[in-house]
Parts: C-alpha cells; sequence; structure tokens
C-alpha cells in the first residue's frame, strides 16, 4: 500500500480550523501532512519568520489514518516568498526548526539560483497568475540532480475559474519541460472542504499533464523523497569535525626528546 502525503496545509492562527484540516486528511488516507507557515518578506521593514507552533496546541491525540492502525505523521514547513535574492538566509537558525523549507521565487534569476544554489527541499510553482518567465531545461535538470523537488498546488483551481486557467497553464509549461519527474502535487488547503483523496489528486494530475505512474508518485514516492531531503540536508548541516589541538600535540613533542638513546637506535632510519 502507497503511503501518501500532502506536504502544504496553509497555517492559519484559527486552531479548529487546523484541526479540522488535520483530521480531514487523515480520514482521506494521508499518513503525513506538512503545516505550511508562509513567510514573504519585504524591503521596506525587518520581518521575522514566524515559529510553527507546537503539535500539543493544536490538538492532544492525532487522529488515525484511515485503513492504517497508526496516528497521522504532521510536520512543520516554511515557504519562504521570494522577489529579491536577500530575502533567503543560509543556514539562519530560525530555518531550523522547520523540518521542510521551500522557496517560491518571482523571477527567472531567482528561480535559476534556487534550482542551481539554494539548499532548499522544494520549489513552489506560483499558480495564481502567469508566470512571468519560462522553464528552462539546464535548471529544472539540475535541481532534480540535486533532489529538490517542484510543488504544483491544486486548490487555488478550485476558488476561481482564472486561477485554476493559470495552475493548468504552468503546471503543463513544467512538466513539459521536467518529463513528470521530480514533482509533488500538494494542496495548500485553508479549509478542509478543499482537500481532495489521493486517487482524486492522482487523475488531476493527468490534466496537468503526468503519466498515471508519475501523477501518483507525485503524492507519494517523490513526497517521501522529498521528507528524507530535508532529513539528510538538516543532518549535513549538522556534522562535527575534530582535528587534534595544539595543546596535544605540544604535550606529545617533550614525549618523543625523552626517548632514550638506544631506543633511537632501534627505530627504521630513511635513507635516500
Amino acid at each position: 500500500m502507497s503511503v501518501f502525503m500532502d506536504l502544504n496545509l496553509n497555517y492559519s492562527a484559527d486552531q479548529s480550523r487546523m484541526r479540522s484540516l488535520i483530521e480531514t486528511a487523515a480520514h482521506l488516507g494521508f499518513s503525513t501532512v506538512a503545516i505550511n507557515y508562509v513567510f514573504e518578506p519585504t524591503n521596506k521593514k525587518k520581518q521575522e519568520v514566524p515559529a510553527p507552533v507546537a503539535l500539543g496546541e493544536l490538538m492532544a491525540v492525532l487522529p488515525t489514518v484511515q485503513g492504517r492502525s497508526r496516528p497521522i505523521k504532521v510536520l512543520n514547513r516554511l515557504t519562504i516568498v521570494m522577489s529579491d535574492s536577500s530575502h533567503f538566509r543560509p543556514n539562519a537558525v530560525e530555518y531550523r526548526c522547520f523540518d521542510l523549507l521551500a522557496i517560491q521565487p518571482t523571477t527567472e534569476k531567482l528561480f535559476h539560483a534556487a534550482c542551481m544554489m539554494y539548499d532548499v527541499d522544494i520549489i513552489c510553482i506560483s499558480v495564481t497568475e502567469k508566470l512571468p518567465f519560462f522553464f528552462k531545461r539546464a535548471p529544472v535538470n539540475g535541481a532534480i540532480e540535486r533532489g529538490v523537488v517542484f510543488e504544483v498546488s491544486y486548490s487555488a483551481a478550485i476558488r476561481d475559474a482564472t486561477r485554476r486557467r493559470y495552475t493548468i497553464a504552468n503546471a503543463i509549461s513544467l512538466m513539459e519541460t521536467c518529463k513528470g519527474k521530480s514533482v509533488i502535487l500538494s494542496s495548500a488547503a485553508e479549509t478542509a472542504l478543499e482537500l481532495r483523496g489521493p486517487y482524486d489528486i492522482t487523475n488531476l494530475g493527468l490534466l496537468f499533464g503526468l503519466s498515471d505512474g508519475d501523477a501518483k508518485e507525485a503524492v507519494s514516492c517523490t513526497c517521501r523523497a522529498a521528507v528524507l531531503h530535508a532529513e539528510t540536508r538538516k543532518t549535513a548541516s549538522g556534522i562535527i569535525s575534530t582535528i587534534k589541538s595544539e595543546s596535544l600535540c605540544q604535550q606529545e613533542a617533550p614525549a618523543a626528546e625523552c626517548e632514550s638513546p638506544a631506543a633511537k637506535r632501534a627505530k627504521p632510519q630513511l635513507t635516500e
């Protein structure tokens, strides 16, 4: 049985709404969801990255996933809407409390940098307006090689007919470039009514230009790859390297000088 995931449930300060989202996702068969905190910095004033709410404050007991005997897994995700390169700060302390890190570039230059350089897990594709640039194969392939995935959300297509056209057009443009690889489909839902089941999303993926197999992977295997990439990214940034300190070297030096002449003569000598 496939493990289905929705890595984008929009955060709301209304805790009853968040509980309803998580409970509905579990009822629909999603084993893992991510609460998404959207951060859109501006150049006019300094803004603080939102801190994730503790899961215990949202609900005391997590609902059980339909068809499984275990509770749903809830992750925290930060999405940075970038209109300037200074909006993303590599290795920022504020990013470490999130399980997933995503960015939504708004220009072609930032999209290229996100694909080739930025250490993130997900690159979001805007679905609320026509993209001001075309997807190019080189940066898209570069992101795929680095293990970064692209995200297309579908809830905007439910809310408005105009956004539905933008969602389909932008999704098809991406699929033509990446050939349906390294793509995840998520809801970006604000209410429980905007959530759809995994198999409904798979059918929606066919409308976006995905094959049947790629559409199923977009809500299962590729989502799992994004979560594993996030765990690897956080682990790699925490590696500790050790070197021999100078004090130890100084302690070893006198010991060598105290060797007896006989011990020194016993060591093999190198000759040219």
